[in-house]
């Protein structure tokens, strides 16, 4: 799971001095990708994984990724669907190409699968379940967990430490502020960041906290993460 992504994966804060809009995140996304601290952090991070970033950024795609979850309840579909064990132990499947294939990736992969949709299509937009489906997925020497505790208990601690909340005065709920980008910075030769090859598993997101003007840079590049024996 995210031992495979170690090296390779990275969360990284900064501060801005302007009003955030949605409205313009693209104008947004690539100041910050033309700032100078950040691009001398990004240089240094990008060294250690063969990410070229020599030529200044021209352009950035922007895709604005839904946070509204507070919960974990998003998740329940998958303990009764037949994907888990009563023990919460991960269903093993056939797979053509996958000689250790299970029902979990299966469901997050798989269009095909019985069990996409357990999680409904909104659901599977926000940003709660594509953080669980990155480190579900891993990077490329990934060795899956045999129960899905240790996913969802990874996914709750990086969402929680990601995501800024707020209690609304008059109802007394708890709700998101952050908002998330899902970002490609792009260079006069083409993409060039998160990597220079579109990857299912090589991303990045900026997560934005409007009232204390911080930004958080988080992003994988898919590969070989670092093992420590």
């Amino acid at each position: 799971m995210v031992t495979s992504m170690l090296g390779r994966i990275s969360a990284q804060s900064f501060s801005f001095d302007h009003s955030f809009s949605p409205y313009s995140s693209e104008k947004f996304a690539l100041c910050f990708f033309r700032d100078p601290e950040v691009l001398s952090s990004l240089r240094k991070m990008a060294a250690g994984v063969w990410v070229p970033l020599d030529k200044p950024m021209v352009s950035v795609s922007v895709e604005p990724t839904p946070c509204t979850k507070v919960s974990m309840e998003l998740f329940d579909p998958i303990y009764s669907c037949g994907i888990l064990r009563p023990t919460g132990h991960v269903v093993k499947c056939f797979h053509d190409v996958y000689p250790d294939y299970d029902e979990l990736r299966q469901m997050l992969r798989d269009e095909e699968s019985e069990h996409y949709y357990v999680v409904g299509r909104e659901e599977r937009g926000e940003f709660l379940f594509s953080l669980f489906k990155h480190l579900c997925l891993g990077g490329e020497l990934c060795q899956y967990e045999d129960t899905i505790d240790p996913y969802i208990s990874t996914t709750k601690q990086i969402y929680k430490d990601l995501i800024s909340v707020q209690k609304d005065p008059e109802t007394k709920k708890i709700a998101v502020v952050s908002k998330v980008l899902k970002v490609c910075a792009f260079d006069e030769s083409g993409r060039c960041f998160p990597g220079v090859r579109e990857e299912e598993q090589t991303f990045a997101y900026l997560i934005v906290d409007p009232y204390k003007r911080h930004v958080t840079l988080f992003c994988h590049f898919y590969g070989v993460g670092n093992f420590t024996v």
